[in-house]
């Protein structure tokens, strides 16, 4: 059936959207946000709920400046319980999340109500990154890791199938664009109907940090199959990077370990583990018997990522070249983090089918 919220719409006296944000120390940041919601076109629509988790800086005492609703952990709990804690606090019918550095555009919060109608159960934003000039700021802005899972993910679960969205994706010369059905949304700017998080039981706490959304999404999309999830590009969130190769391959490695715990939980979805750093490895181990192979590992990344060296070649910032190698280091610490993971969770209870 088409999902329609059973809940009366809001009241003069009640907010049309909930903002919950989550922080772990970060003070400055929660400061910046409330600013940004502050200047926001529907302010007086919009309720604020921060989530201190279990903080030793200010930043409760920062957010209750802002005459804004705080709840606080005395203990660090993890993103996913702080969420929960922000949700069960929110009045509003509608929920969104952002994180503590995220800025959202002027217009964000209209623009994420505007998505929604019938059969629409979550909107999510467009998250642009930003970590300042350099090689790996540039490539960030390229290669977004908070794109959303498009819907074509859902469509098959055989590995041939993935293989060739994988190499679909790095052979992409643009992203897709305009409003549109997503297989799940990015934790940072998404929204979904209150009622609706709470018939799924929330997030699963047990995800601290990676998949968490992917796990919702799934378990919501189950609940509701013919409900949509929505992308909303024009509902903008700028979130900032530490443009740093320690700090991306430190996020690849926690995205993987939630990559394990998520087929850990859903063993019948085929697991994330790319392809090319395994490959790459394999030749690398040949290039002492055949110093071809050593040509090859070289160019693998091209092939499977050809965009960058067409960029190159073609006068757009010779960095470009790199950007498969970039690729590289983040799907391989993905993998370990896969794998640490499927060792981590190996207890971790399937969900029923």
């Amino acid at each position: 059936m088409t999902w329609r919220p059973s809940r009366p719409r809001p009241s003069p006296c009640m907010p049309e959207l909930s903002v919950v944000i989550c922080s772990l120390n970060g003070a400055p940041g929660v400061d910046r946000l409330l600013h940004a919601l502050a200047r926001q076109t529907i302010a007086g629509a919009l309720e604020v709920v921060v989530v201190d988790d279990g903080s030793t800086d200010d930043t409760s005492a920062v957010a209750r400046s802002h005459g804004v609703e705080v709840v606080r952990h005395e203990v660090n709990r993890g993103l996913s319980a702080a969420r929960n804690s922000g949700v069960l606090a929110a009045r509003a019918p509608l929920v969104a999340f952002l994180d503590d550095d995220c800025r959202p555009q002027r217009g964000w919060a209209e623009r994420l109500l505007s998505a929604y109608g019938e059969g629409v159960i979550g909107v999510g934003s467009r998250v642009v990154p930003a970590s300042g000039p350099g090689i790996l700021g540039s490539y960030l802005e390229r290669h977004n890791p908070l794109s959303p899972l498009e819907i074509d993910l859902g469509r098959s679960e055989s590995l041939p199938y993935r293989f060739l969205l994988y190499l679909r994706r790095g052979w992409a010369t643009a992203a897709p664009g305009g409003r549109r059905p997503v297989y799940s949304l990015v934790g940072a700017g998404m929204s979904f109907r209150r009622e609706a998080l709470l018939d799924v039981g929330l997030f699963d706490t047990r995800f601290t940090f990676g998949a968490e959304e992917l796990d919702l999404c799934r378990r919501i999309a189950r609940a509701h199959p013919r409900a949509q999830l929505l992308l909303e590009p024009s509902a903008r969130v700028v979130h900032e990077f530490e443009p740093s190769l320690r700090d991306m391959l430190r996020r690849s490695r926690a995205y993987g370990r939630g990559s394990a715990r998520m087929y850990r939980k859903w063993p019948a979805v085929r697991p994330t583990f790319f392809p090319l750093p395994v490959a790459t490895a394999g030749l690398l181990a040949l290039g002492p018997v055949h110093p071809l192979a050593l040509l090859a590992a070289l160019a693998a990344p091209h092939v499977v990522a050809p965009s960058g060296l067409r960029d190159a070649v073609a006068g757009r910032e010779p960095a470009r070249a790199l950007d498969p190698y970039l690729q590289l280091a983040r799907e391989t610490w993905e993998d370990v983090g896969f794998v640490e993971g499927l060792w981590t969770y190996r207890d971790l209870e399937p969900e029923a089918s």
